[in-house]
């Protein structure tokens, strides 16, 4: 197995491996790429749904999503889906799965089934590098911070995608609710301080009014979304992507209009975070 790094700051290329016929030594060097990188990519593989879902069981417990629809072959895999004829994409924000749960989503696993002709690229953050790079009065000024995470806003009765050609697609409008976590938190297998915020479900700080919140949130998002830590993955027939929920963000292009995309997703359940 080898794994190079895909750019300076963000993620990590894995080869020489397929995922459905991984050796538990084979395992055991991906979990410690996982633990390293928090942002895998691999090429050229042969990954049907029944595989799919094995390799994420042998990773770990499987979180099923409360909003997307799930597969025909399991409930476990949800589908990321836009048709031809649909101008709204699932995820065209940087976001964080999960985040709005008690108990966040440990990581995600997509698998490209349908791609367009061109563009449909997902890009990925890496927060671990961006904490360590905020100046040291930043870091004091949000050390024992927690910040309020929501999915009401984008799946609920009057959320954003309600009013969107998304919306058949898409349940659980009343399963919507938020949770609170803090703002810096100490990676449970890295150990790496990371910064636990992102534009699509962090709503404001908790005790903070929304105005004031808004503008720390900003300037933190303005420094993570920069080249040094960001990338951008090309999909390609036979490409995964396995991220890191806890220390990444990630969001899909849209500029593929008047073409499908599908992909499926496992995602796989973690544990209560900790501050830093």
């Amino acid at each position: 197995m080898n794994v190079t790094p895909y750019s300076a700051g963000c993620g990590a290329l894995v080869s020489g491996i397929q995922l459905a016929t991984l050796s538990d030594n084979e395992m055991t060097s991906l979990r410690d790429a996982f633990a390293e990188h928090g942002l895998l990519f691999f090429r050229d593989q042969d990954l049907p749904p029944v595989e799919h879902l094995r390799f994420a069981e042998r990773f770990g417990s499987i979180v099923i999503n409360k909003f997307f629809k799930a597969t025909s072959d399991s409930s476990k895999i949800a589908e990321v889906r836009k048709e031809k004829t649909q101008q709204t994409n699932i995820g065209g924000g940087w976001h964080t799965d999960h985040s709005y749960d008690e108990i966040p989503a440990m990581g995600s696993i997509l698998v490209a089934r349908i791609l367009p002709k061109t563009g449909g690229d997902t890009e990925f953050a890496n927060l671990a590098a961006a904490y360590d790079a905020l100046p040291p009065a930043m870091k004091k000024q949000i050390a024992n911070l927690r910040a309020v995470h929501s999915n009401e806003h984008l799946y609920g009765e009057n959320g954003v995608y309600r009013h969107t050609d998304l919306a058949e697609q898409l349940g659980g409008m009343d399963r919507v609710g938020d949770a609170t976590h803090p703002v810096v938190i100490k990676h449970p297998e890295s150990g790496r301080n990371v910064l636990y915020v992102n534009p699509g479900h962090t709503i404001q700080f908790e005790g903070w009014d929304f105005a004031e919140s808004r503008v720390l949130l900003d300037e933190l998002y303005a420094h993570v979304n920069q080249p040094q830590f960001t990338c951008s993955f090309n999909w390609l027939p036979g490409s995964v992507t396995f991220w890191d929920n806890r220390c990444t963000w990630h969001q899909a292009k849209n500029d593929y209009q008047g073409e499908a995309r599908l992909m499926h997703r496992i995602t796989l359940a973690g544990t209560a975070l900790a501050a830093a």
